[in-house]
């Protein structure tokens, strides 16, 4: 691939990336996307073959950001408690900052997954954030520190629940409680927060 071809690759995901999220995978337009993109309809499916082509093409890259960000955490320099907490904060700090990525898992949770199914990118590169907590989770059992009923799933749904709920609930939460949870002066609290959540769960014994 030509590092021209590779550039208009890049602005075709951007533009749909924004796309997708605003108007969900039914609602997007392709010829929308290819307008802004200054490019063709043609052109578009010659790179993704087709709409849900496109579609998951976004959604690979999407995942792939937050994969990067957990892969550039080096736990194993850390103890596994700094670890944990930096791998939650980080998480916190990439899905608060990232609001299309939210609103795309949650379109594609009402279409049942039944797109992300379909690539096996996203499901084999999805792995690894279990496995960074496998590891993670393995010393600390072994060094005492944590409690060893709880894997590395369920660390994962903890820390995942509560970053995307700042996002995914923002606007219901604000009507509601009148608080933004995105609020700058909040986000310092809240960064320590999701650590002292997991490492109360793995730290306390029954």
């Amino acid at each position: 691939m030509t590092p021209r071809a590779a550039r208009s690759q890049e602005d075709i995901l951007e533009v749909a990336m924004a796309e997708f999220a605003a108007n969900g995978y039914a609602g997007a337009r392709v010829d929308e996307i290819a307008a802004r993109t200054r490019t063709t309809k043609r052109m578009l499916y010659y790179y993704f073959g087709s709409k849900e082509g496109l579609y998951l093409a976004v959604l690979e890259r999407v995942y792939a950001q937050i994969r990067r960000v957990e892969r550039d955490i080096r736990v194993s320099e850390l103890p596994p408690d700094q670890a944990l907490r930096t791998i939650a904060v980080a998480t916190y700090d990439h899905h608060t900052t990232h609001e299309a990525f939210i609103k795309l898992v949650s379109i594609e949770n009402i279409h049942r997954a039944e797109h992300l199914r379909r690539s096996e990118t996203i499901l084999r590169e999805n792995a690894t954030a279990i496995t960074l907590l496998e590891e993670v989770i393995a010393r600390g059992v072994g060094a005492g520190l944590f409690r060893d009923d709880v894997d590395a799933v369920d660390v994962h749904m903890m820390i995942s629940a509560y970053a995307c709920f700042h996002v995914a609930n923002r606007h219901t939460f604000a009507a509601i409680f009148n608080r933004d949870m995105l609020a700058p002066d909040l986000q310092e609290s809240h960064r320590a927060l999701i650590g002292d959540m997991v490492l109360a769960t793995m730290t306390m014994r029954r």
